[in-house]
């Protein structure tokens, strides 16, 4: 059976929580890579910025529903989910923009596993991890490679 550690890319370009998001795009496009870990001072993953979510800075400000009744207006979405969206429109760090709730995979997960979490979530990138310690990275690539002889 074929394991994360068997395909995962052990050469892994990382960002920090403060770089800037200029040149984090940069790091995307030069190495067309979707998705970039970000890790700490002690190589622990943070947090993963993808294409998406530097994407996401090119939206149109959203504007919340409502509903009125009787002079009275009563948003229909919460403001915290409004002021979230505005901030990352706005990020000027990795840290303002990138995903803080990562999925990660261990070293030993299958890639059949690997390979559902791309598809039902819709994910490109994931970190392998031990603990919290960056391992390696996969991308849909690595998985496609798993189909040829």
């Amino acid at each position: 059976m074929t394991k994360a550690s068997d395909i995962m890319e052990t050469n892994i370009i990382t960002l920090t929580p403060d770089t800037e998001i200029s040149k984090a795009v940069g790091i995307l496009l030069n190495n067309h890579i979707n998705g970039v870990p970000v890790v700490d001072a002690n190589g622990e993953v943070v947090g993963i910025l993808c294409q998406s979510d530097l994407i996401f800075q090119q939206k149109d400000i959203p504007i919340p529903p409502i509903f009125a009744i009787l002079d009275s207006i009563f948003p229909l979405s919460s403001s915290k989910s409004l002021d979230d969206q505005f901030k990352k429109m706005a990020a000027t760090t990795v840290e303002q923009a990138m995903v803080k709730k990562v999925t990660c995979v261990g070293p030993d997960t299958p890639v059949s596993e690997i390979a559902s979490l791309m598809v039902e979530k819709h994910f490109h990138t994931i970190p392998v991890v031990e603990g919290k310690k960056l391992l390696g990275i996969i991308g849909k690539e690595d998985v496609l490679k798993t189909l040829m002889p």
